[in-house]
């Protein structure tokens, strides 16, 4: 019942479909979740080596910063190493923009705004043609051109639209219309409000996020909430959750909330209850063990961690496996039925070799 809701209840907006390497943002392709490394580009050992830390934690797509010629030259390098497909990301400087596109970049972010005029625009427009790499349009709400900012008396949705329209329309005088496009600004509500607008106005497939949303703890709320609250109404093909911190925790995130949402791709979902005074198991140090122990577990089920008697048994026989708590012990659900008691001690590691096992 609960899947009927969900797929009655979510219908994405139809966008264009836009090839990103071996995978698709937009049209029927599936939500995909992007983050960004934090490491020296140029420093490939180091790139790599987070970008596969990405890939295990279910990243779809990466994107690197491309400082410099140095860091265009390493795409090439980095790209023989990864699985997922990578974006070069280009401020000022429109010949890196063509090189890394040359060194195997699948995608490269710009803000056409802030690289040169027109022609240097066209330039980078044929070579991402000539490769097939489509193009990102990256608008932040601190980076709006004077005269939009002008005429709406500072930044507003309507000002963030109007600037995305109108770097999309450089393209498309160019010629070229494999384009995503982002909007993004620190505020939730702003953030709302302008995807929500350039929704209505395009079928360009549509990258979500909140920008510069804080630290792991409050940028994870701010993103929850105004990713989900998109998603919820069938904005978004792709997303990244900006963090402050380790960018693995962005894609833990991203794909919370897919699956939170029942649009996200296989994972293992853990509810678990808040404990109260019937609670007579460590049921906090339980749930957390057994939440880090299968993070990376490529498995469609439902996982019940539960305290006590009362909801317990309950919520566990809903779940492909559960525990309910009792005295020092609880009781392991199977598919609804009880399996036997687990000591304290040993609820964790029964309880993800039966999730390894399912």
């Amino acid at each position: 019942m609960e899947e009927n809701y969900i797929k009655n209840y979510i219908e994405r907006k139809k966008t264009k479909k836009v090839r990103v390497g071996d995978v698709f943002i937009g049209g029927d392709a599936p939500v995909l979740v992007q983050s960004m490394t934090n490491t020296d580009t140029r420093d490939v050992k180091a790139t790599v080596e987070q970008i596969k830390k990405l890939e295990e934690a279910g990243c779809d797509i990466v994107r690197v910063a491309v400082p410099d010629e140095e860091a265009a030259q390493a795409i090439k390098s980095i790209k023989r190493e990864i699985k997922i497909p990578l974006v070069a990301d280009i401020h000022f400087d429109y010949r890196l923009a063509i090189e890394s596109v040359k060194n195997g970049a699948d995608k490269i972010r710009i803000n056409p705004g802030n690289i040169g005029g027109k022609d240097r625009v066209l330039q980078v427009v044929k070579a991402a043609q000539e490769h097939g790499v489509p193009i990102r349009i990256g608008i932040n709400s601190g980076s709006i051109e004077k005269n939009i900012l002008k005429k709406y008396n500072g930044v507003t949705p309507e000002a963030m639209a109007e600037s995305a329209l109108g770097h999309a329309e450089i393209l498309e005088e160019c010629g070229f219309d494999q384009i995503v496009l982002s909007l993004k600004a620190s505020s939730v509500p702003m953030t709302i409000a302008a995807y929500r607008l350039i929704s209505q106005k395009t079928d360009y497939p549509l990258h979500i996020g909140v920008t510069e949303a804080g630290t792991v703890f409050h940028g994870t709320v701010k993103s929850a909430v105004g990713l989900g609250c998109l998603l919820a109404e069938g904005i978004g093909d792709t997303l990244r959750v900006s963090l402050t911190g380790d960018p693995v925790e962005e894609v833990r995130v991203g794909n919370a909330i897919l699956k939170a949402l029942g649009i996200g791709k296989k994972g293992i979902e853990i509810i678990s209850c808040p404990t109260c005074g019937r609670t007579q198991i460590n049921l906090i140090d339980i749930a957390k063990q057994v939440e880090e122990r299968v993070q990376n577990i490529q498995k469609d089920i439902k996982i019940a961690i539960m305290g006590c008697a009362v909801n317990g048994p309950g919520e566990a026989r809903e779940a492909d496996l559960g525990i309910a708590g009792g005295k020092g012990e609880a009781l392991l659900f199977k598919k609804g039925e009880i399996i036997r008691k687990i000591p304290q001690n040993r609820i964790v590691e029964e309880l993800v070799e039966e999730i390894e096992k399912l």
